[in-house]
């Protein structure tokens, strides 16, 4: 993969750097609020606020991971997601697969369905979180780590999210 200063150097009109840069930009502070807030208003739950002290937690962790990109949880004092990806994930797209498992669950039963994964969902749409704080690295293996942290965390069994 070419760095960025020579793919903007190789770049023969504006036109085409527009083209690049929107996909860089996918890993802003905002852009991981936005993904999570429509997903909240979905579900009529409050939004969140992006808190740097709970993103700097989350980046401290992720840059754990650069050696070796594995999901493994922190155990930290948040809620928190994790994704990755073995090749390059924008965090809009991490915000995306938690808040698919949307259809593995169940609000009634307040349960996920047999065999399926639905607990980043609720995380990302649990009524009491209301700090954000998300970090991405890229591992030095190409691939992507990728965590969210949630103050105050979610998923208390037997609660429901919202």
């Amino acid at each position: 993969m070419m760095e960025f200063s020579k793919v903007f150097l190789a770049l023969p009109s504006l036109m085409a750097l527009a083209l690049v840069l929107p996909s860089l930009a996918q890993n802003s502070g905002q852009d991981y609020l936005n993904a999570h807030n429509t997903a909240r208003a979905a579900v009529g739950v409050g939004s969140m606020i992006w808190d740097n002290n709970v993103a700097a937690f989350a980046q401290n962790y992720a840059n754990q991971h650069i050696g070796d990109c594995n999901l493994v949880h922190s155990g930290g004092p948040y809620g928190e997601n994790l994704a990755m990806s073995t090749g390059d994930l924008s965090g809009t797209d991490a915000v995306r697969m938690w808040v698919d498992e949307k259809a593995n669950y169940d609000y009634a039963s307040n349960t996920c369905a047999q065999g399926k994964v639905c607990g980043h969902y609720t995380q990302v749409v649990w009524r009491n979180s209301v700090r954000l704080g998300c970090a991405k690295v890229r591992c030095s293996n190409g691939g992507t780590f990728i965590g969210c942290n949630y103050d105050p965390p979610g998923n208390f069994v037997g609660q429901k999210p919202y």
